[in-house]
């Protein structure tokens, strides 16, 4: 880790997970936006790439740590060093399909690192001064998945029940319990925020809106679970980013926020609209690209719907979405059919497009 960042900066933001797929946008749109350092500390498992940041590698208010959140030795060296006014939480096995293939590393991630990264948050924030006591924030950004399935009415506030479903969204639970735990045991300044689905540029592609994209551009079979009646709130990544750091800017310690588009779709409608707008902006010899989409096996354990109640964050903190589906559907596609060279090596080796979420736990299959 370079130490060499100046001190002049008031506000040093440590983000983990910044070379995923929200981290990333958020460590892009700090640097863009705001007159913070940076640190990312990220494992860089399969799905962190650091050429995500390659915009912002260069400035002299970045650097990056390659550490696990488990290791506190590592973590707590990171505190040290950099001296954070304010930690964002996003490192997270996050892919519903996956935890149900190994539901050990989202254990491990999501629940022990959290753990690791609160005892080591705290044990800093104890030595810091009264001032800079009151100053600081530690950020757990969370899932609307730990709400678990709503039915045809309704949407979640931050006062619904936990009843999460899956191994990833009960690791979500787990981790957010704990950071409510360190707040009001320990008076830590900590805030949770439970967001929509995301989507937008830099996504993985084992999900829904980025697999889809390149399986049609691809001439692949476009997989909808069930009927692909499932409901989902779809919030454009650049949104979700510049509403986390208004949380941090405005946020009461001890308070939750849900962050949301306002935009439910089921997943039918959704890969019909991107097949739609990929007839108008590359249409194919072939045919439509509606004419690959394939009905397969539901996810076992699939949430019926989500839908996030955003009510809060609009009236206490100022605010909501400036994307509509739409229009933020649009620039995704735009921004994957300009940037093969960023998904190519990714489609033809960590990940090309196969069905997850099918083998028992621990099976060698």
């Amino acid at each position: 880790m370079n130490e060499e960042i100046s001190n002049v900066h008031e506000r040093r933001v440590l983000i983990t997970g910044g070379a995923g797929f929200i981290g990333s946008g958020l460590v892009r749109y700090l640097l863009g936006c705001a007159e913070v350092a940076v640190l990312n500390v990220d494992k860089l498992t399969y799905a962190g790439s650091l050429r995500s940041l390659a915009s912002v590698e260069s400035s002299p208010r970045y650097q990056f740590l390659r550490a696990d959140v488990c290791d506190q030795e590592a973590i707590g060296s990171a505190f040290e060093k950099f001296q954070p006014t304010v930690v964002m939480h996003l490192a997270a096995e996050s892919h519903v399909d996956r935890s149900i293939d190994g539901p050990a590393a989202f254990i491990e991630t999501n629940v022990v690192g959290t753990y690791s990264m609160l005892q080591c948050a705290l044990e800093y924030w104890r030595k810091l001064g009264d001032d800079r006591q009151e100053r600081f924030r530690f950020h757990h950004i969370s899932t609307d998945e730990v709400f678990g399935s709503l039915g045809p009415e309704g949407r979640f506030v931050e006062a619904t029940p936990y009843e999460p479903r899956s191994p990833y969204s009960a690791s979500k639970a787990s981790s957010d319990h704990l950071v409510r735990s360190w707040f009001h045991t320990y008076g830590l300044p900590a805030l949770i925020t439970n967001c929509s689905n995301n989507y937008g540029p830099f996504q993985f592609p084992e999900k829904l809106i980025p697999l889809v994209l390149l399986n049609a551009m691809d001439r692949k079979p476009l997989p909808i679970y069930g009927e692909g009646d499932n409901v989902r709130d779809w919030l454009y990544v650049e949104d979700h980013v510049q509403a986390l750091w208004k949380v941090i800017e405005k946020g009461e310690p001890g308070r939750t926020y849900n962050i949301g588009g306002n935009m439910e779709r089921t997943n039918l409608e959704v890969v019909r609209t991107l097949c739609r707008l990929l007839d108008e902006r590359r249409p194919h010899p072939s045919g439509a690209y509606e004419g690959l989409i394939e009905f397969v096996a539901d996810r076992p354990g699939h949430d019926k719907r989500y839908a996030i109640d955003a009510t809060r964050i609009k009236e206490e903190l100022g605010w909501e979405p400036a994307e509509t589906f739409e229009s933020g559907v649009e620039k995704t596609i735009d921004w994957y059919l300009a940037n093969e060279a960023w998904w190519r090596p990714i489609r033809e080796g960590a990940y090309s497009g196969q069905r997850l979420g099918l083998s028992n736990p621990g099976s060698k299959s």
